[in-house]
């Protein structure tokens, strides 16, 4: 007589721990979310997060906090949300240099710090293609002139960047390839101390997002010599792009969030649907305007093809970049 009763107990409570689960599911947000920004403040990643971040807390009337995490490119940060808890509390916004470090650690033959299939793609912000920079007092007018210099002075230019491997590094080793010129490398923890660094005459130049370094164009304290992508950009509407320039390369820095493998759909599409919420916010597109960028939305599914592209293409030219120090 026990064992039916017994049974029929099993289910309820089974029942009750699957609707359980689902009441948590449809009230997340129940408590502030952490937004790992895996860069030091001042970069394209912590400019873009900010603003997205408040427009996000407002779509979800819940606190979302920004956390900068730097380390190596990057690779801390990202790796500390692919391993964190798939809840949606805890989410990414990553630079296009998540799609190259994975592959990069496994030209240096050490365990790659995380994998693409640890992150599940939630939206891209933006999408910029990097600018070729030097401070206003330096010699340099012009790009020809400035990779006149390179080509004649062999590793008496340097350059920063946020890291191996990283956003601001891979462009100038394709335009190293493509130029048969050697520029010295100087990596930092991120684009802000880059940009520092070369404002105080530690580096000569750097590649950038333009939201990075516009403030500074501005003010006169940098120039733009050219820049990765297609045609001439609204911003810089005077610096031609390399391929403009007969130099066949072309490099884009997005931005986009991610949230650990194994989130729950329905808390992923919350978070779909506060990225989009945010791309439509005035308040939150008129800060991105300030800062020299704009939204470049793409939603979960379009995103996720755009990262498994990109990191095959990125595969190809970290290959052919090597080993560096």
């Amino acid at each position: 007589m026990n064992r039916p009763l017994t049974r029929i107990g099993a289910l309820v409570l089974a029942l009750a721990a699957t609707v359980g689960a689902a009441s948590a599911q449809d009230a997340y947000p129940s408590k502030p979310v952490t937004m790992v920004v895996p860069f030091p403040p001042g970069g394209v990643a912590d400019v873009v997060g900010r603003p997205v971040a408040e427009a996000m807390a407002r779509h979800l009337n819940q606190p979302v906090v920004v956390v900068n995490r730097a380390g190596a490119g990057g690779g801390i940060g990202m790796a500390q949300v692919a391993k964190a808890a798939p809840d949606g509390y805890n989410v990414l916004m990553a630079l296009s240099s998540i799609v190259v470090l994975p592959e990069a650690d496994r030209i240096l033959d050490r365990p790659p710090m995380f994998e693409l299939s640890q992150l599940v793609p939630i939206a891209r912000m933006t999408a910029d293609p990097t600018v070729l920079v030097v401070r206003a007092d330096s010699p340099w007018k012009t790009y020809a002139e400035f990779i006149a210099h390179a080509k004649a002075n062999p590793g008496r230019i340097s350059f920063g960047s946020s890291g191996n491997y990283g956003t601001m590094h891979v462009p100038m080793e394709q335009l190293k390839a493509a130029t048969g010129s050697f520029m010295l490398h100087v990596p930092y923890t991120g684009a802000g101390p880059a940009i520092l660094g070369m404002l105080s005459g530690q580096v000569d130049a750097l590649a950038t997002g333009p939201a990075s370094a516009v403030g500074q164009i501005k003010a006169g304290k940098l120039r733009a010599l050219a820049h990765w992508g297609e045609g001439r950009l609204a911003l810089l509407p005077d610096v031609p792009s390399f391929r403009e320039l007969g130099v066949p390369i072309r490099y884009s820095q997005w931005a986009g969030l991610f949230a650990p493998a194994g989130t729950p759909p329905a808390v992923v599409n919350k978070l779909r649907e506060a990225a989009r919420a945010a791309t439509q916010d005035p308040r939150t597109i008129q800060t991105m305007t300030a800062a020299g960028t704009a939204f470049q939305f793409q939603d979960a599914p379009d995103f996720d093809k755009f990262v498994q592209d990109d990191a095959k293409a990125m595969a190809t030219v970290v290959q052919k970049i090597g080993k560096v120090d």
